[in-house]
């Protein structure tokens, strides 16, 4: 499957139904975003059953201020509408591979019941 281009409109809607999303924030003037695309379709069409998405950071500076985006690229991943990994910089394909293969891998119960208790500490 290929890459799906994210908006403000779609982000929100994107990472709540999308299952397990990957996103990359990217500009056409960054050499190295430019380098991580191969990488990044490459792992697309190799996982058809992920959603693989795309933020050009210029076309959506506000979606990238909300987000937080103050290097480019940045790879994001949610799961279940859970944000699970975050890192600026662009991944060579073994290292994107195995980031994919942990996201999978997940126990997403697991991840709640740690949020949770982080959420619990914070309230005492």
């Amino acid at each position: 499957m290929a890459t799906v281009a994210l908006t403000m409109d779609t982000f929100e809607k994107t990472i709540l139904e999308g299952g397990t999303v990957f996103v990359d924030f990217w500009a056409a003037w960054c050499g190295p975003c430019l380098q991580f695309a191969p990488n990044y379709e490459a792992a697309a069409e190799a996982n058809p059953d992920l959603v693989f998405a795309k933020v050009d950071t210029e076309d959506q500076q506000q979606l990238a201020a909300a987000m937080n985006i103050t290097s480019i690229p940045t790879i994001m991943a949610f799961k279940d509408g859970i944000g699970v990994f975050a890192q600026a910089g662009a991944l060579p394909r073994p290292v994107l591979d195995d980031l994919v293969s942990q996201v999978r891998a997940l126990d997403m119960d697991q991840v709640r019941e740690q949020l949770a208790r982080e959420e619990d500490g914070k309230a005492s």
